[in-house]
């Protein structure tokens, strides 16, 4: 087997990952769930770093030598960006042997509508300051929720679009607007140092790929709070533990600083889950918190136990609940009761609105 021939299945059963570990048949993730492979045979070592060698330039093996794993992204099935798609990899050791997860990034970026997502998003994008924030799970979708609402602004205004990652991951089509996009390792050595130096690249519109600790986050408050439109992830479960996750990145002194900048710069949290569906595939549930003026005072007096309740009663001002979500989906047929409730993170409100 060659690593071209894995990943090609990996495009042909519309699977989202394809993991290659020593001991073990290839397996690939499909709606969320992993499946071997077995037709092949179990990896050895030395075929996996054979394989993940011939994909690797020779700085990046210098990286993974030094560094015990890599992250990098490249194009697949020819043309200058790959016609069928790019991969997003990490190589990693795990018992001192090495090993792959492969991501799947499909060629063409899909628009709000095709991911399913709440007509909102076409809001944030047409802002033109602000913070935008899509939170989630690894694996359900913030990266490709970001590039729908970018490509939008790419086809649809003049702008300079900046974006910061780590590794690239989906490749803009030609629109009205110019893009930069700056891998990490490759055109520039930190985030710091990207994001410090962003401002002086002229962009209208900043992405940073995630916001990894108190000096990544208040860079791009900066940057936002500076008149520009900037769009981040976290690794959270819903919008009010977003907001405390970055207030709660900094220390105590610095605390009633940030809630102030936060106040003035939130438009929006975008926090999503991918649920299956009963008739196979994945569709978003999304919990989306809009910055109002109610929503700022909540952030800036430190009552951030309130968020919860004010997305619930704040419907026509574009929020959701998570429930509200979840219910719409059990009712329109596309995923079972079960299945919501496994998800929900009030069960009885779920109910309730179901009922």
């Amino acid at each position: 087997m060659s690593i071209q021939e894995l990943l090609d299945l990996t495009i042909k059963n519309n699977a989202s990952d394809l993991h290659l570990l020593p001991g073990n048949y290839p397996a690939i993730r499909i709606d969320g769930e992993l499946r071997y492979l077995t037709s092949y045979n179990q990896l050895a070592a030395k075929d996996i770093e054979m394989m993940l060698m011939g994909i690797l330039k020779p700085e990046q093996k210098e990286l993974l030598i030094n560094n015990k794993e890599i992250d990098f992204s490249f194009g697949f099935g020819g043309g200058a960006y790959g016609d069928l798609g790019r991969f997003r990899a990490n190589i990693y050791y795990q018992r001192g042997l090495m090993s792959v997860a492969f991501r799947y990034l499909q060629p063409k970026i899909k628009t709000v509508e095709e991911l399913h997502l709440p007509k909102i998003c076409h809001a944030f994008a047409q802002l033109k300051q602000g913070f935008i924030l899509v939170t989630g799970p690894s694996g359900h979708g913030k990266s490709t929720t970001i590039s729908s609402m970018l490509n939008e602004i790419n086809l649809e205004t003049a702008n300079h679009i900046l974006t910061i990652e780590d590794p690239i991951e989906y490749v803009y089509p030609p629109g009205k607007s110019i893009i930069s996009q700056r891998e990490m390792d490759v055109d520039t050595h930190s985030w710091n140092m990207a994001l410090r130096s962003a401002l002086r690249e002229d962009p209208d519109v900043v992405s940073v790929g995630e916001m990894r600790d108190p000096e990544t986050i208040a860079s791009a408050l900066t940057i936002a709070e500076t008149g520009h439109l900037v769009f981040s992830t976290l690794h959270t479960n819903s919008a009010a533990q977003t907001v405390d996750r970055i207030i709660d990145a900094f220390p105590a002194s610095q605390q009633a600083q940030v809630r102030v900048q936060l106040a003035a710069t939130l438009k929006g949290v975008v926090s999503e889950r991918l649920i299956p569906m009963v008739n196979g595939g994945r569709i978003p549930a999304v919990e989306v918190l809009v910055g109002t003026s109610a929503v700022a005072s909540t952030i800036r007096e430190g009552k951030t136990h309130l968020i919860d309740s004010i997305i619930q009663t704040s419907q026509d001002a574009g929020m959701i609940s998570l429930e509200h979500s979840l219910s719409q989906l059990v009712m329109s047929g596309a995923v079972s009761i079960e299945t919501a409730k496994a998800y929900a993170l009030r069960t009885e409100e779920l109910m309730r609105l179901i009922e």
